[in-house]
């Protein structure tokens, strides 16, 4: 490929598909992210309530 195809290929290419192919990945993450916690939101089973594991003799 010599330099003059590649200066036409860039030229060809938009902007707004290069900044697409930029912050489409991080998008996705930040997508399944939130699925996620949307799906398995059942971690605090207590609501909120401090039990300690250890508790002294009274």
């Amino acid at each position: 490929m010599s330099l003059g195809e590649l200066q036409v290929s860039i030229d060809s290419f938009p902007a707004w598909k290069a900044i697409l192919w930029c912050f489409y990945p991080m998008t996705t993450l930040v997508l399944l992210e939130l699925l996620a916690r949307q799906i398995d939101d059942d971690d605090d089973q207590d609501g909120g309530k401090m039990i300690p594991a250890m508790q002294g003799a009274q």
